[in-house]
């Protein structure tokens, strides 16, 4: 049987191919890199032979047409179809595109579109916030007409399905924190004092936090999805249509909802996480549960409490709104809602941080 690897091979002055030049068989590692050489060392100017070739596909031409720089050797030995095969190689070829984004003038206007979009962005934003408070005070004149049913609906897919999630999420930090923490207070003697620091910490910071993370990613993103279905499916230019409002049908409902869910998810995970630490606090320190209990009330003030429960009311507001804005801002088209699904979960996320990072800041002598 007749070897079919393509090799190259030099002929006094002519370079000689030969075996398959196809896609299949410059698949084969060995082939791939035994062509590599042979090329590296190929004179492209000099005289060419195919006649050994015995099949020869795009794949091959391109290869051969590129070595040779898009030019014709002279003289070339090849059949007349391996020369159908080479100018309609020829005839398609086409130059890379240019390399962009590398030049000081490209960056810079780039840097520009970004700020352009993000001016965009906060712009629709206001305008959502704006929207929201009218639709309230809509609803303060005529509440027999709010969406209620609506705010029921979406207490119980954003609160109380998040339940088991959150719990255990939180179960599990606590239970993390309290054993770390438990390494380092045993070597001063100061075993009494984690009731402090998971009671400050899980309450005041972690706890909020925590849960709003966790309904940024989970509820978040299927507010966005939601919304940025009845985009593709139209449903939205049918509101608006029949003059319903957006606003006070799809954005109102669920930020109260996330509004009224926030507080209690935060501190259904705040116990969680709790509960946690004083198990492991229990397992590793000797700390009882009673002792816990009745210390955490002189560790931890009440307002850290008060706190913490205003800054879930405020994480739940703008997790409403950032996904309600990236919803209606997907196009009719799939590739667009998985891009705005993302954006909203990333911006959530982000924007959760940032005004935990300012609560911290502006309420530093709250409670401590």
């Amino acid at each position: 049987m007749e070897d079919s690897t393509p090799r190259i091979r030099l002929d006094g002055a002519t370079v000689v191919a030969s075996g398959d030049w196809t896609a299949v068989s410059l698949t084969v590692p060995t082939a791939w890199r035994s062509v590599g050489d042979g090329l590296r060392t190929a004179d492209a100017k000099a005289a060419w032979s195919l006649q050994g070739v015995g099949q020869l596909d795009h794949v091959g031409a391109q290869l051969l047409w590129n070595h040779w720089g898009r030019v014709w050797p002279e003289p070339l030995d090849a059949s007349e179809a391996q020369r159908a095969v080479l100018a309609h190689v020829a005839e398609f070829t086409v130059d890379a595109p240019p390399d962009s984004g590398h030049s000081l003038s490209e960056r810079f206007l780039s840097l520009g579109g970004r700020l352009f979009a993000l001016r965009e962005h906060l712009r629709d934003l206001v305008k959502l916030v704006g929207q929201l408070f009218l639709d309230l005070l809509r609803l303060a004149r005529a509440p027999h007409q709010g969406p209620w049913r609506d705010v029921s609906g979406h207490l119980f897919h954003i609160g109380a399905t998040a339940m088991p999630i959150t719990a255990l999420v939180g179960f599990l930090i606590g239970v993390v924190l309290a054993y770390l923490t438990s390494q380092q207070l045993r070597q001063f003697g100061a075993d009494a004092f984690i009731v402090n620091i998971l009671g400050l910490s899980l309450i005041r910071e972690l706890g909020p936090v925590l849960a709003a993370v966790l309904i940024a990613g989970r509820s978040g993103s299927a507010i966005t999805a939601q919304i940025g279905v009845m985009r593709v499916t139209e449903e939205l230019d049918a509101m608006r249509v029949m003059g319903i409002r957006h606003g006070f049908r799809l954005v109102m409902p669920r930020a109260m909802a996330l509004a009224v869910a926030m507080p209690l998810i935060t501190v259904w995970t705040t116990v969680a996480a709790l509960l946690g630490g004083m198990l492991a606090a229990d397992l590793s320190l000797g700390i009882t549960p009673s002792f816990f209990i009745s210390e955490l009330p002189k560790a931890v003030q009440l307002s850290n409490l008060v706190l913490a429960i205003s800054k879930s009311v405020v994480f739940g507001v703008l997790i409403a709104l950032v996904g309600c804005h990236y919803g209606l801002r997907v196009k009719p088209n799939t590739e667009s809602l998985g891009q705005g699904t993302t954006s909203s979960v990333v911006t959530s996320i982000t924007v959760v941080i940032l005004v935990d990072a300012l609560f911290a800041v502006v309420f530093k002598s709250v409670g401590v």
